[in-house]
Order: structure tokens, then sequence, then C-alpha cells
């Protein structure tokens, strides 16, 4: 009895708190036309404090988003083109002499940031990839001698463009890993595309309102750890990534020759993440298997690896989590 008490609790509580997601919402569609998902996710990533991996042809309002959105938290905000010349240095900053100081001093890179969008990711050598990558994970960066802290809430958004792979240096899965989501932008329908089309015509463009600071979204980051996950939704979680790795345990025989590795604990905690900042942006303050599900997708599609028999056979990763959601014991 108590048990149901706190969740009612909890459950007014995080109705109150999250109440700024239907202003962020409104604010975003000012300028944002459709690509809901995308918003939905970049907003998941956001509270969940984990980095989202575009991948879209050019021209789907990916940098508009990311744009939009710190515009609306009064958060700082930094565009990095990753090109094939890009040095380490050019993304974290380096130490240069100061004649009048006399002594060298730090230069800060475009990576002290709260909103980073990391356009085409793909086409940087390995070393900015996996600076960039270190500096997600580990929420500091190394200058010479000196270790410094990044801002908080920080967000990358990195590009893939899909289309175009020549001279590109693709993401080995160790690091893709990094990223919360992987999420495909799809084109918009043509009545949004109307409506994008008057918009450029207006002789002003739109403009969203800063509604929130960047402490605002680092409260409510702590109150999204406080949504509600029950045992057994723990239990269907890990179920879903473990049918991933071992297939046949899970009546999936027909995927144990087509999947070389599948979701990582990574997988599994940001499943359980990404459910819990999804049933907080629904006002809600336990998470629900229709919780889990929506970002499935996302979560494991860039975690589980095809062998050649499955591309062979013309089998996406996305078919096999469709797979894995119709098997796995629902609670």
């Amino acid at each position: 009895m108590n048990n149901t008490l706190d969740i009612k609790e909890l459950n007014e509580r995080i109705q109150k708190e999250s109440s700024f997601v239907d202003l962020i919402n409104i604010e975003m569609g000012k300028v944002i036309v459709g690509q809901k998902s995308v918003v939905e996710r970049l907003m998941i990533g956001l509270l969940a404090n984990g980095h989202i991996l575009l991948e879209g042809v050019p021209g789907l309002a990916k940098t508009l988003a990311i744009k939009t959105l710190a515009n609306i938290i009064q958060a700082k905000f930094s565009r990095i083109q990753f090109t094939p010349d890009l040095l380490p240095a050019d993304l974290l900053g380096t130490m240069i002499y100061s004649q009048r100081k006399e002594e060298f001093v730090v230069k800060k890179g475009p990576i002290f940031a709260n909103f980073i969008l990391a356009d085409e990711i793909n086409r940087a050598p390995a070393k900015v990839q996996s600076a960039l990558l270190e500096a997600m994970q580990e929420r500091q960066v190394t200058i010479g001698e000196e270790t410094y802290p990044l801002n908080e809430p920080f967000l990358v958004m990195a590009t893939e463009n899909p289309i175009e792979q020549e001279g590109t240096y693709p993401l080995p899965e160790a690091q893709v890993d990094r990223f919360m989501m992987k999420v495909l932008v799809n084109y918009p329908k043509q009545e949004e595309e109307k409506q994008i089309l008057r918009q450029h015509l207006l002789s002003e463009f739109p403009t969203p309102n800063s509604i929130i600071s960047p402490e605002d979204i680092i409260r409510a980051r702590a109150v999204v750890k406080e949504v509600y996950l029950d045992e057994k939704i723990e239990q269907y979680i890990t179920s879903i990534v473990f049918a991933t790795r071992y297939p046949s345990e899970y009546k999936l025989e027909k995927f144990a020759g087509m999947i070389s590795y599948g979701g990582s604990p990574r997988a599994t905690i940001n499943l359980a993440l990404a459910a819990q900042a999804y049933a907080f942006i629904k006002r809600r303050g336990y998470v629900i298997p229709e919780d889990v599900r929506a970002v499935s997708y996302d979560v494991l599609r860039h975690r589980i690896g095809l062998t050649y028999e499955a591309e062979a056979e013309n089998i996406s990763t996305t078919d096999i989590i469709a797979e894995v959601l119709n098997t796995v014991e629902v609670p």
C-alpha cells in the first residue's frame, strides 16, 4: 500500500516538474516543421545525459534543431564541421604563447560549449574522432598539463551523411557505442514541406523564446533518475539485450548466423535511462513496457553487428530489433 502511495506522489511530482517539456515543444514547433521524433530524441538525450548520432541526407533541419534547442535553453552552442584536415587541437584547444604575459596560455576550443554539433563526423580522421569521443565519455579535456571540466549540460549531436561515402572514415564500433542513440532522419511529408516553404518565404524567419536555463535541465536530470523502474521492466530490458546476443535462446534461431555481435552492457544501461527520460517527457513517474519499446530501435540500431549472411539476405538491424520486440515476453 505504501509503495502505491509513493508512486502516486512521485507521479504527481513528475507531472509538475516536467511541465517545461510542453513549452519546449511549442517553441521548437515555431521553427522546426515536423521531425517530432528528432526533437523528442534530442530531449531524451538531454534529460538522460546521453549523446545522439543522426543519420540523414543534407537539408533535413538537423543543425537547425539543435541550434533552436540551445536558444530555448539559453545554452552555448558550437558547430564543428569535420573535415579530413581537422586536428584534435582544432576541437579541444591548445597552448599558445602570449608575448604580453611572456608565457604559454590556454586557448580553449569549440568543445567548451553546452551543445556541440559535430557535422559529418565520419569525414574526420580517427585521431579527431577519438578526441571528441573521449571528451564525450570523460566530460573533461586535457590541454598541456591541465585538465578542464566541460560545461554542464553537455550534449553532442553528431551527423553522418549516408549518401556520400567517398573520403570518409567510418566510426569504429567501440566509438559508435558511446552514442546513446542513433536516429534516422527522414524526409518531411508533402504538407510539412509546403509549410517549410511558406516559412522561408516570410520576411522574417521565426525565432524561439528562451524559456529555461541550463540549471533547470541539470535539476530535471536529477528528477528523471527518480522515475520508477520496476524489477519486471529491468528483466524486460535485459531480455531484449540478451536476445540480440544469444538469439537461439529466445526462439530466434533464424538470426543465429546473422548477428556477429549483440548489444553491449552500455545498451542495457542506455535502454533504461532512455526509457526513464521518455516516461518523464510523457509526464509519467514510472516506466511502462511501451516506453522501452519506443526507444529500443534508436538505442540498439548501432549496437548490433551484422554478418555477411544477413547483408546477403537483405536483413537489417531494424528487422532484427522488430523481431526481438515481437518475441521477448512483455511484462
